[in-house]
Order: structure tokens, then C-alpha cells, then sequence
């Protein structure tokens, strides 16, 4: 199975979640930034794992993350904005054929999120989703996760796994016609 994880992160949260779920994905999966994903490994890849943490209660968009520059001086660490958006990752992601999953990184109590409008923009390129997206919770605005996020995120990728290695093997006893 060829599967990457591609996020973006502010705060380290959705980096830590990214790199859990590729865990569970196995030895061969990788989780990448945005500006990091090889062409090669994107080429081939059988399922995208996309995530981004929530910003505005949506995909942040890069007018949010200006505004971060400006708006979040009381942050414990600097924002870490060097590497570009998921939602511009997605604008020059290529046509393919795969399967996709989404996550997010959110607190506890917002009303809407990122995942909806990552699912629409994979599905649109060929590449619909294979499992409901997830919600991984910070404790506050910056982090850290809540106290198990980490083993979800492990423990989903997993679940990944079995639902694509199902799916290929549905493909493979399903005969031609």
C-alpha cells in the first residue's frame, strides 16, 4: 500500500497527529508537509491523508494566516508559517485516482471545520474518501492535544489501512467486465 500524509500546522498539533496516523499506516507511510511531499511518492500514492488545523471554524485560508502574524503575540512559540497552506496544496494537486481520508485539529466546541471542504476538493480529483473524517481536539487555541489524541490518530490509521487493503482486495475478486 502507498499512502502519505500531507498536513499543515501552526503550532506542532496537526504535525504530531499527522506523523501518529502515518504510524498506523505502517512502515511505509510518511507524513510531509505541504512543501515536502515528493512527486514520486504522490504519484503513486493509493490514499491521501490530508490535515490541517481549523482556523475561522473552516480550512485556513492564507489571508488567516497573515493575520496570525499580527493576532497572536500571547502564542507560547512562534507560529510557524513556512511551509504553505493545505488549501493552496490542494488548488495545484494534480488529477489522480486513489482514495483520500481527512483530519483536522480543533478545539473542542467549534461549529464547523476543515475536513469538509478537504473531502470535497480530493473527491473532485479523483480521489473520494475511504473513511469519515477525524477530529483530533487541543486543549486550548495552541495546543497541546487532549491526553490520548496522539493513540486515536495511531489507532485510525490503522483503520485506514484495513478499509484500503479491503478495498483492494474487493477490486481484485471482483470479476471484469
Amino acid at each position: 500500500m502507498n499512502a502519505i500524509v500531507v498536513y499543515e500546522s501552526i503550532w506542532g498539533n496537526t504535525a504530531a497527529v499527522a506523523k501518529a496516523i502515518a504510524d498506523g499506516l505502517g512502515p511505509d507511510a510518511r507524513a510531509y508537509p505541504t512543501d515536502e511531499v515528493p512527486d514520486d511518492q504522490l504519484a503513486k500514492a493509493e490514499l491521501i491523508v490530508a490535515g490541517s488545523p481549523v482556523f475561522g471554524f473552516s480550512l485556513p485560508t492564507e489571508t488567516m494566516r497573515q493575520n496570525i502574524l499580527h493576532n497572536e503575540a500571547d502564542a507560547p512559540t512562534p507560529a510557524d508559517l513556512s511551509h504553505p497552506s493545505l488549501r493552496s496544496w490542494l488548488d495545484r494537486l494534480p488529477a489522480g485516482r486513489g482514495h483520500s481520508a481527512a483530519f483536522e485539529t480543533r478545539i473542542w466546541w467549534s461549529p464547523r471545520g476543515a475536513t469538509g471542504t478537504i473531502e470535497k476538493r480530493l473527491s473532485k480529483l479523483g480521489y473520494p474518501p475511504i473513511a469519515k473524517a477525524h477530529k483530533f481536539v487541543v486543549r486550548d487555541k495552541y495546543g497541546p492535544l487532549r491526553d490520548g489524541e496522539l493513540e486515536r490518530a495511531t489507532s485510525w490509521g490503522r483503520e485506514l489501512r484495513r478499509s484500503l487493503d479491503a478495498t483492494a482486495a474487493d477490486n481484485v475478486a471482483a470479476p471484469a467486465r
